[in-house]
């Protein structure tokens, strides 16, 4: 009915709460939100929401996207390719699907659109291509995860890489058949290996964000979420000291920005979190686990119906949500 979702998630408990004549379990609801946020692991969310800003302020994207468009850009609709590409490289460094549509979006759909292709498939290929952002490490809504259901947040980043690839790759797929039936444009020349050496360089620093990430949690030098602080401080140091795009005066308005991001994020969590405990009172999760474990014993019919599930939770609600009501259930 056009609720804000965390509106939705506090109101739905809140009323089964009066209506069961529970009054006095309202305010278990409230101090739930701030429970729910108030938690050391949840504190990467905004660190690497700024990393991901600082990144694009920087200028990082646009190296990435040169790079991007040095090694796909001859092939027939090489502009889609590298939007593709440049998602899969951005979702190293943000760990936001927000964050890679905003930073990539406004710079790639307007000159995918001059270059000939439909405002529709420019938008279509960059939300898609954004989608990877959660899935490659680092990852905001993995550490939602491992939140929620006491895993190893090193394991789930070391886990996401495949699939995150395997997307890039299957969307790659797509454009290339679609290209070829719909003669979409070329975006470059072929690029020579001298200015793809150029083009690498430009890009190392930036390139390098993932590999310190995931290096220093699984080499056991710090922990998520101190590696959320490092991505920030590895940000500054290369928009301000090693590119120099960077100005003092930039920083208000990135750390604005990311902070309204984070407050987004973190409410969801901590309305989502109350919600949960609500419906944990109820035993409605029991009741549906065991609905569905009865539909079928073969665990591939089931993951095809918790696939299913969660496609048409999807279509209502954002992915943090759904995994912090549904991770416990499933």
């Amino acid at each position: 009915v056009g609720l804000p979702v965390f509106v939705g998630l506090i109101a739905a408990p809140g009323i089964l709460v009066w209506l069961n004549g529970q009054e006095k379990d309202i305010t278990l609801l409230y101090r739930n939100v701030y429970n729910g946020m108030d938690s050391f692991p949840l504190m990467a969310i905004p660190f690497f929401m700024l990393a991901g800003e600082l990144m694009n302020r920087g200028g990082i994207t646009m190296r990435l996207v040169e790079f991007s468009q040095a090694l796909m850009g001859h092939l027939r609709g090489g502009l889609a390719h590298v939007n593709v590409l440049s998602s899969m490289l951005f979702a190293g460094l943000s760990g936001s699907a927000v964050a890679d549509t905003s930073a990539l979006g406004s710079m790639l759909i307007p000159a995918m659109e001059k270059q000939g292709y439909t405002r529709r498939f420019s938008a279509a290929i960059t939300a898609a291509s954004s989608v990877i952002g959660p899935i490659i490490p680092p990852s905001g809504i993995m550490i939602i995860y491992a939140y929620v259901m006491g895993e190893s947040v090193a394991a789930l980043f070391l886990a996401g890489i495949v699939p995150g690839i395997l997307v890039g790759v299957g969307l790659m797929l797509v454009v290339k058949l679609m290209a070829d039936k719909y003669d979409f444009p070329v975006a470059s020349r072929r690029y020579t290996w001298t200015e793809r050496g150029q083009a690498s360089l430009k890009a190392f620093f930036p390139l390098l964000t993932p590999v310190i990430i995931l290096g220093g949690i699984l080499a056991g030098v710090f922990t998520p979420t101190e590696a959320a602080a490092v991505a920030v401080a590895y940000a500054l140091i290369i928009g301000f000291f090693v590119l120099r795009t960077l100005r003092i005066g930039d920083l208000p308005d990135i750390l604005g920005k990311s902070g309204l991001t984070s407050a987004v994020v973190l409410l969801l969590v901590g309305t989502a979190m109350a919600f949960k405990t609500v419906v944990s009172l109820s035993h409605a999760p029991e009741i549906l686990a065991a609905y569905i474990l009865s539909l079928s014993q073969n665990p591939l019919i089931l993951l095809l119906l918790i696939n299913l599930l969660l496609f048409i939770v999807g279509m209502f609600l954002d992915a943090g949500p759904a995994i912090i009501i549904l991770g416990p259930i499933l």
